[in-house]
Formats: structure tokens, C-alpha cells, sequence
């Protein structure tokens, strides 16, 4: 095959990719195929245009000579990932805790492999679960058992369903994540979109056919079942207990995601090895999306045939601290992501199509262990401190607090320009008091030098709504090259054993580790 780079403004780019390729390769249409391999946009040095590879398969003719006439490079088809066959069966069905995307894709690879695995999700099915977040954005009760961060689909379900990750994985584990998420139902673009994402509208969908698969091939969901306790004989699993019974098992895939500290308190008192991480905590920042287009784009007619802008910011304050920005959502909506009462968490989410009037991401700053006290679950303890603060802050009502970033860098009276997005409505007050002078501080400095890199972004009138508290665990369930914990027959995985952050991370943890298992059966 041939495979081509190619440049398109974005007027062009309404324009049949095919008949762009053909007068490129000089063949009439009908004597290739192509794929699009990867698609993005370059908006550097003021002049914005899409970026393709494409790799053409010609029906006849010299692939080296077109080629060379049309810049290309010839290519052989490019490796493909496929997941090792059992080297046996196991005597007990293996147990999986939590279905997010690391316990969906453990429990897809099991059950392709005969292994029958048992899910157990606290939360519930994703369509009833989306009834209950929906009530409680309406200003319902919180489920503390069916939220944002539990149920079918993990706190990714309702997110803005980002697919890329820094995760360097040359066995392409990651490509193979994605074409299962396209065979589920996700947009053939995921596979080629530099930034793809799926969007919380989409997701659930793709979430629930991979569900059906599983239990096709001989795999059981118990939804509305937790894990409660192990019993172990030595230093090796023997059964796990539930909310419903009693399991006997020898192998436990935990992927309960970074909000159950229980589960990570009840493997401590068994003897499991944890250290404390790092983590950060802050704030949702919110623009009119047309601001973040422009400023990263450029104004003109050229918008409407552009995706909405996105950003990636990041800066090493003065005082050592660094700040960024996280979870980016284009068109997004903030969202209330409490899992417990009388404590306030915020997210952000987007649709597919991203077409909200906002765009928002977290701001957040890194905590230092000289912020947190003494034990393995400080990390958790200031958290749980933050989020009852914000709670109270904004009324006792999951309510949020917020503040326009003019009041919050004191430059006189902010007003808004923007309505806010979270659903239960902000309380405008004195944020600032959420966090100490440093970190304060560190958001400042970083504001100002956020808005030279992007124009607007320390606008008086954005809006800073908190709290952002649940971006990564605070500690880390140690495991060894068999991806086992100490405690033999425990498989740590995913965010909320601290091996993961995001989406496809998570699922490519989640591979591995099945991988490890069924070689080993």
C-alpha cells in the first residue's frame, strides 16, 4: 500500500476525501481503496489545516512508482494485536470487581476465553443508571450506589469519553481497545482522530453491547452486588464476600475505580501492600466555546467547518508547584459527580457532538505531602475534607460554589459573561477559602500565565466552579511483574489502584492483566 500525508484547508475539507486522493495519485476512482489512518488539525502559525495520513490500495499499477511521483512511501500492512490463547481452564470462575473500563475489558477477554468471569457492580445497569444522575442533576437524591463515579461504565460514562493516552504500548493493545469500542458502536473516526473521543451520549451505548457480549459467551453482571471482604488461607486468596453471599475463588480482578476507599481499606487490613501518590485537586473553568475557537483558530468563516477547539495547558509556578489543565471538554457541561452525601465533587462531560455553549476543564494544582497528614489515607482524608467543605460552602444542597475569575484574581467586581453549566446551580462566594495561600497562589500565577498562551482565558468574566477532587487515586495498590498483589490471587488494576488515568489507560490495564492471567491459568 501507498501511504500518503496530505494537507487540506478546511473549505476543502467538505470536499470528497476520494476525489482529493485520486487527483494525487492520478488514477480515476474506482482503481483504489483507502484508510484513513489518522486525521488533525494544525492550527500553528496562523494558518489552519487538516492533516491526514492515508494509506491508498491500489488495484493495479507500480506502488513504487506512484509513490515517488506523489510524495508517498510504500508501507507493508502494519502489525495487529491479538489476545493469547488460554493455556487452560481455571477450576473456579474468576472474579471481577467493578465494571468500568478496566473491568469490562478484563471481563470481555475472559469471556472470549471460555472463562465465564463474574462481574460484580455495585452500581447499576447504564441505562438505569443514567435515570438516576438524571434525577439527581434535576435536583433529586444522590444514590450514593448509582452516580457519576458507580455504576455500568465507571466515571467515564459519563465524561467526555477521551480516548487518546500517553500510554506508550508497542504491542498495540491501545489500537486494539479502540476497534472493540468501534465494533460496540463507537464512530469509525475513533480509529483515525488524533484526539478521539466518543462522547457520554455514545459511550453508553458502546458500554452496553459490550455487556451483552460478554454475557453471551457464558459471563454474569450481578449489578447492585459489592465486594465486602475477602477471606484469605496464607497469604493467598480463598473466597470473596459480597453484599449477597459468599464467593469461593482463587483470582480477583479489582477495578473499583479511585472513589472506594472501603475496598482499599479492607485490602490494608489483610496485609496489602499500599503507598501513598501523588494526586491534585481544584477547580472547573469555564469560557464561551466561540472564545477557546478563535483564540486556538483564528475568527473567520473557516470555524464552521472546525471541530471546537480544545486545549492542553500546563505551568511550573514559582513556588515549585505545578498546575494544569485536565479533562478538557469542548462544548461540555460541568457536572455534579458526588458519590457520597454532604459531599460536593464536580466533572466535566460532553455529547458527541460537542455543540454546548461552554467549554470547561479542570484547573488543578498538585498536592504536596507537607498538604497531608501522616498515614496511608491522608491523601483520601484531604479530600473528603475538601469536598464536605465545598458542600457546605454552597449551601448543603449540592449546590456549587463559584467564583468569576476577575473576583477570584482580584480585579475588581467580576461579572459572568457565560451562564453556568452545572446542573444544580452555583452559589457565588469566596472560593479561595477552599484551599490554602500556596495553592491559591499557585492558581493565580497560573491563570495569568494561561492567558498569555491562550487569549481570554483570565477573562474577569469566566467562571471557576469547585470543587475538582477526584481526578486520580491518592494511593496505589502495589502488585508485582505477575501483576498480582501480595496478596497471590488479587489483581490490582485501573484508576483506583492507581495504574491508570483515563479511559483507554484503564482498558489497556485491564488487558494485561487478563493477558497475564490466562497464560498462567
Amino acid at each position: 500500500m501507498v501511504r500518503l500525508n496530505l494537507e487540506r484547508s478546511p473549505h476543502e475539507d467538505a470536499l470528497p476525501l476520494e476525489k482529493y486522493i485520486s487527483q494525487i495519485v492520478s488514477m480515476p476512482i474506482g482503481g483504489f481503496d483507502f484508510e484513513i489512518r489518522k486525521k488533525s488539525v494544525d492550527a500553528r502559525r496562523n494558518r489552519v489545516k487538516l492533516v491526514y495520513t492515508v494509506d491508498v490500495f491500489l488495484h493495479s499499477g507500480d506502488e513504487a512508482k506512484i509513490a515517488s511521483q506523489c510524495g508517498g512511501t510504500v508501507v507493508e500492512s502494519e502489525e495487529e494485536y491479538t489476545f493469547p490463547k488460554a493455556s487452560g481452564t481455571p477450576k473456579k470462575r474468576p472474579i471481577i470487581a467493578g465494571f468500568g473500563p478496566a473491568g469490562i475489558f478484563v471481563a470481555l477477554c475472559l469471556a472470549r476465553s471460555g472463562m465465564r468471569p463474574i462481574v460484580l457492580e455495585r452500581g447499576k445497569a447504564v441505562e438505569e443508571r443514567k435515570i438516576d444522575v438524571d434525577e439527581f442533576f434535576s435536583g433529586g437524591k444522590l444514590n450514593e450506589n448509582s452516580n457519576i463515579q458507580y455504576g455500568e461504565g465507571g466515571a467515564g460514562a459519563f465524561s467526555d469519553g477521551k480516548l487518546n493516552t500517553l500510554v506508550k504500548d508497542k504491542s498495540f493493545r491501545g489500537q486494539y481497545v479502540l476497534n472493540e469500542l468501534v465494533k460496540a458502536g463507537a464512530p469509525k473516526e475513533t480509529l483515525y482522530i488524533a484526539k478521539p473521543h466518543i462522547g457520554t451520549d455514545l459511550l453508553r451505548g458502546v458500554v452496553s453491547n459490550i455487556r451483552k457480549e460478554i454475557i453471551s459467551l457464558g459471563g454474569e453482571i450481578r449489578f447492585g452486588s459489592s465486594l465486602v471482604d475477602i477471606r484469605t488461607e496464607g497469604d493467598r486468596l480463598a473466597s470473596v464476600i459480597t453484599s449477597d453471599g459468599e464467593i469461593e475463588a482463587d483470582t480477583l480482578f479489582l477495578a473499583t475505580g479511585q472513589s472506594a476507599r472501603n475496598i482499599a481499606e479492607m485490602l490494608y487490613s489483610h496485609g496489602a501492600e499500599l503507598e501513598r501518590k501523588p494526586f491534585s485537586v481544584g477547580f472547573r473553568i469555564e469560557h464561551p466555546q466561540r472564545s477557546i475557537d478563535i483564540s486556538q483558530y483564528g475568527d473567520g468563516d473557516h470555524l464552521r467547518f472546525l471541530p471546537p477547539a480544545e486545549y492542553k495547558l500546563f505551568t511550573h509556578c514559582k513556588n515549585g508547584r505545578t498546575v494544569y489543565s485536565f479533562c478538557m471538554c469542548p462544548g461540555g457541561h460541568v457536572v455534579a459527580a458526588a458519590s457520597e452525601n454532604e459531599r460536593l465533587v464536580t466533572n466535566g462531560m460532553s455529547y458527541h457532538a460537542r455543540d454546548g455553549r461552554n467549554a470547561n476543564s479542570a484547573i488543578l494544582c498538585e498536592i504536596l505531602p507537607e498538604d497531608l497528614g501522616d498515614g496511608i489515607f491522608a491523601g483520601y482524608d484531604y479530600r473528603e475534607r475538601l469536598e464536605r467543605a465545598a458542600f457546605e460552602m454552597g449551601g448543603g444542597d449540592f449546590t456549587a460554589p463559584a467564583m468569576t475569575v476577575g473576583d477570584y484574581l482580584g480585579k475588581g467586581k467580576g461579572k459572568a459573561d457565560i451562564i453556568p453549566t452545572y446542573p444544580r446551580g452555583v452559589k457565588y462566594c469566596d472560593i479561595s477559602k477552599l484551599f490554602s495561600s500556596e495553592i491559591n497562589d499557585s492558581f493565580r500565577e497560573a491563570l495569568v500565565a494561561f492567558g498569555k498562551k491562550i487569549k481570554g482565558f483570565d477573562s474577569s468574566g469566566a467562571i471557576m466552579t469547585a470543587v475538582e477532587s477526584r481526578t486520580s487515586s491518592p494511593i496505589r495498590i502495589k502488585r508485582f511483574d505477575d501483576r498480582q498483589s501480595n496478596v497471590k490471587g488479587v489483581y490490582p488494576l485501573g484508576e483506583g489502584a492507581g495504574y491508570a488515568g483515563g479511559i483507554i489507560s484503564a482498558a489497556i490495564d485491564g488487558v494485561r492483566s487478563a493477558e497475564e492471567y490466562v497464560l498462567n491459568v
